[in-house]
């Protein structure tokens, strides 16, 4: 007897599955209106239009694509990722599309930047930071679908499900919201830095070192982070199979001094990309950095909400203590604990 299909509830599928290849394929020509519109833009656009040249709408389009590159990235992001990864998340019933390419866009948004004919750059600064933004995108890549079992589109992520499962009949419409314009500040926005990376033409100099030591230094922080609460989840994998009790908590490591030490990692990541804007005089840019972090402090808190929501009375405690002890974010020595408390 077939079931009705509800938003998020996809069952787990097998690498050669129909639903798999069909979701690689998804995942893989997505971004091609973009990209086809991007190469056909810059490669045939006439260079010497005006910026605010107002004629025919294929003309004005060339215009906006050359002059106003960080508008052209909104309009590519509006219509192909938050219109586009909407309906094809109300077809399936799940907006997993988004979540591989969190990590992909950004990248993406900087080699448009960086392609633009008209764009005006330091090498240096230029090369660093698309480095920089790739090797970000390959760890998180990577730790994505290894969470994944390197499958497409086998889960969504559980905040999305959790708001369609509490607006069953208003989901279709605030999904838009939710997962699509949400997103679109949160990406564009990080990756503006790139855009005064490539409009302004300026030497080297120490506060572009001290942007690259930031971004590096979170991204050693976040990969660490994320690989030891891979272990630990591995490990417990481990007890579980052998009969075993798990280990209830995560507290040792990074883990030990920081409650999100992976947030901590990414968000100093990006206020180091955003430092080579600051080094060009556009510090406004780091808007983006600022709505990512405040995102990721909802995040904490709806993370650590939905855990002593599911967990038993015996590990929320446990919890709860690593709560006082331990700080929220900044790594810090930890408090001191209450006589008969154990944790790990």
């Amino acid at each position: 007897m077939a079931t009705t299909r509800v938003w998020g509830d996809y069952a787990p599928h097998d690498h050669l599955s129909y639903q798999n290849i069909v979701n690689f394929l998804l995942f893989l020509f997505c971004l091609a209106p973009s990209i086809a519109a991007t190469v056909i833009l810059y490669s045939t656009c006439d260079q010497t239009l005006p910026a605010d040249y107002s004629g025919p709408f294929s003309t004005t389009l060339c215009s906006l694509a050359l002059h106003s590159p960080a508008w052209y990235a909104n309009l590519l992001f509006f219509v192909n990722v938050t219109v586009g990864f909407w309906v094809v998340g109300l077809i399936q019933k799940n907006f997993w599309l988004i979540d591989p390419y969190w990590t992909l866009i950004p990248p993406l948004l900087c080699v448009l930047y960086v392609t633009n004919p008209l764009a005006v750059y330091t090498e240096s600064r230029s090369t660093v930071s698309l480095v920089l933004i790739w090797l970000w995108c390959t760890r998180l890549t990577h730790s994505y679908f290894r969470r994944e079992e390197w499958k497409f589109g086998q889960r969504e992520d559980w905040r999305y499900t959790k708001m369609a499962k509490e607006n069953p009949r208003f989901w279709w419409l605030l999904s838009f919201g939710a997962v699509g314009l949400a997103q679109q500040p949160m990406l564009v926005g990080v990756t503006l830095p790139s855009y005064s990376i490539h409009s302004v033409a300026e030497p080297w100099n120490w506060l572009d070192t001290l942007a690259c030591v930031t971004a590096v230094s979170g991204l050693c922080l976040a990969g660490i982070a994320d690989n030891q609460l891979r272990s630990y989840m591995l490990e417990n994998e481990r007890l579980v199979a052998a009969g075993e009790k798990k280990k209830q908590l995560l507290d040792t490591g990074i883990w030990r001094y920081s409650r999100h030490p992976n947030y901590l990692g990414e968000t100093t990541w990006w206020l180091g990309f955003g430092l080579f804007a600051v080094r060009l005089g556009q510090w406004y840019m780091l808007a983006g950095w600022v709505i990512n972090t405040a995102t990721l402090i909802t995040v904490t808190f709806m993370t650590e909400e939905r855990m002593v929501k599911n967990w038993d009375e015996d590990r929320v405690k446990l919890y709860r203590e690593y709560q006082r002890v331990t700080s929220a974010w900044i790594p810090m020595p930890r408090r001191k604990a209450k006589e008969n408390t154990l944790l790990n």
